[in-house]
């Protein structure tokens, strides 16, 4: 199919859905097929909850540097007035940028900067219109993950920007500073960066350290030691506690998040090397077997649960522990929101029964406990303000500015080595809110641990419907067995593949 008439499709259908004018199935099974991923289609980490700091806390943790701020007055002077827009999710880097330290930029380069923070799917469809329209309307693209093959003609490679554009390029921006596997998993399509790394929520171990050490507990190490660790909370402590909240909304991409982090920590995979499904094989029904243990000893409810009511149940007490995004560590320690300030841990995922390769999986699937989900930020090719745009997009994903996010953004995990030790981070990383103490885990999960969801144009119908349908169907008791679930489920895939 032509580049242009995929583009009129999609931005086609993806109005049609917005509008109320198609269900959510057809929009899955035709945005698929016209190669968006999960997350595309606004299932995957929408609508993030932003956890800061405020005012007064953040003027005290983050000045700018003095170095950014005269290059920035020096390079932007050519473009005073311009207007520059992007459109975004709801993430920390998007929140702390808009609402804290976007007025530096400003007032040192007398650009202005518009950002529209939005649902994801309304992100979605506003990209997907420009870029049929090729109109420029927004400078700059947030680009899931998933996104990376659709869009990856659309935008600018950072590394020719920054070799072609000698007198727009940063002092000591250094694109090698990004974390490797970031790179890898989230900016880049085949030999392109499709942008930089922007954003990393990513799974790791958050349990309560007080309730651990009252039962004589450690912090599990294994999956076996997450279950009998949560089994004895549960049995000691429920019903006003109970030992793991999980993630397990019925048809809702969150359940299948989580199922992905234990099918992989049992050796199994969404598909093998021959790119057939492959949940239902030993390894996965292993899995699946291990999930529903779990679930018996976990609240009531958590069928209804997101991420949202997962991290809810920890803050509030009603759980001790979770497998999930590393963000929500720094809310659990701010004591204006919730009673648990310094009482959670984190530590890396529980290590694998055993782990298969990539070349053991398909369509570029990565194995690992450490789920994750992230962003790159580009310049779009139809932008009217190209350069004024690469300056913004440097500087929001610099060294210096990436600390300011950090601080000021509720801790969430930096994309570039060197913000892990900056003394400004590891100053921060104290009982508080935004709090850094949990960063190192975060590093060293992205760097051992981490897992990425295979990339295939169906994958968003297979991974938000097929797949979280089943298995809530499963643990409603709609199949005799987990065997029967899965062989469904791969029957599911099988059709969708072959269609």
């Amino acid at each position: 199919m032509k580049d242009s008439i995929r583009k009129g499709y999609l931005a086609n259908i993806t109005d049609k859905y917005v509008r109320g004018q198609m269900d959510r199935r057809d929009f899955l099974r035709f945005a698929g097929k016209l190669g968006l991923g999960a997350s595309a289609l606004g299932m995957g980490f929408g609508n993030r909850p932003f956890f800061g700091m405020s005012s007064a806390q953040a003027q005290e943790a983050y000045q700018p540097s003095p170095d950014v701020i005269a290059w920035l007055k020096d390079v932007g002077k050519p473009f005073a007035g311009t207007t520059l827009k992007l459109a975004t999710e709801s993430t920390p880097p998007s929140n702390a940028i808009n609402s804290q330290l976007k007025k530096y930029f400003e007032e040192a380069t007398g650009i202005k900067v518009e950002i529209e923070v939005l649902p994801l799917e309304q992100v979605l469809q506003k990209l997907t219109l420009d870029v049929a329209s090729s109109l420029g309307t927004y400078d700059l693209y947030y680009i899931d993950q998933s996104w990376a093959a659709s869009f990856s003609q659309d935008v600018f490679d950072p590394r020719e920007q920054y070799s072609a554009k000698a007198d727009l390029a940063m002092p000591n921006y250094n694109l090698d500073d990004f974390l490797p596997a970031l790179v890898d998993g989230i900016a880049k399509y085949e030999d392109r960066w499709v942008g930089v790394p922007y954003d990393i929520p990513i799974f790791i171990m958050i349990y309560r350290k007080d309730i651990y050490e009252k039962l004589g507990l450690k912090a599990p190490a294994t999956l076996e030691e997450l279950y009998t660790n949560s089994k004895a909370i549960t049995d000691q402590m429920g019903p006003n506690t109970y030992g793991y909240a999980g993630q397990m909304k019925s048809g809702h991409y969150a359940l299948e998040c989580e199922w992905t982090s234990f099918l992989w920590g049992h050796g199994g995979s969404i598909f093998n090397a021959d790119k057939k499904f492959s949940g239902n094989d030993e390894q996965g029904i292993a899995a699946l077997d291990y999930y529903s243990k779990l679930r018996a000893i976990m609240p009531p409810g958590v069928d209804g649960w997101t991420w949202d009511g997962q991290g809810q149940a920890v803050a509030q007490g009603v759980a001790a522990s979770m497998l999930s995004w590393g963000e929500f560590f720094p809310y659990f320690d701010d004591p204006s929101q919730t009673k648990i300030s310094g009482l959670c841990e984190a530590v890396v995922p529980p290590q694998p029964i055993a782990l298969r390769t990539v070349k053991e999986t398909g369509y570029g699937e990565i194995p690992g406990v450490g789920h994750q989900g992230g962003s790159s930020l580009a310049v779009s090719k139809y932008s009217k303000n190209p350069d004024a745009a690469w300056l913004f997009m440097q500087w929001a994903t610099c060294a210096d500015t990436q600390v300011g996010i950090t601080v000021l953004g509720g801790g969430t995990g930096p994309t570039r080595s060197s913000v892990y030790d900056d003394p400004r981070i590891k100053a921060n990383a104290r009982v508080g809110a935004g709090t850094t103490r949990h960063l190192q885990v975060v590093r060293e999960t992205i760097a051992n641990h981490m897992g990425s969801e295979p990339d295939l144009p169906e994958w968003a119908q297979i991974s938000s419907d097929t797949i979280p349908v089943g298995l809530g169907k499963y643990f409603a008791g709609g199949y005799g067995s987990s065997k029967e679930a899965m062989d469904d489920i791969a029957g599911q895939v099988e059709g969708i593949l072959k269609g």
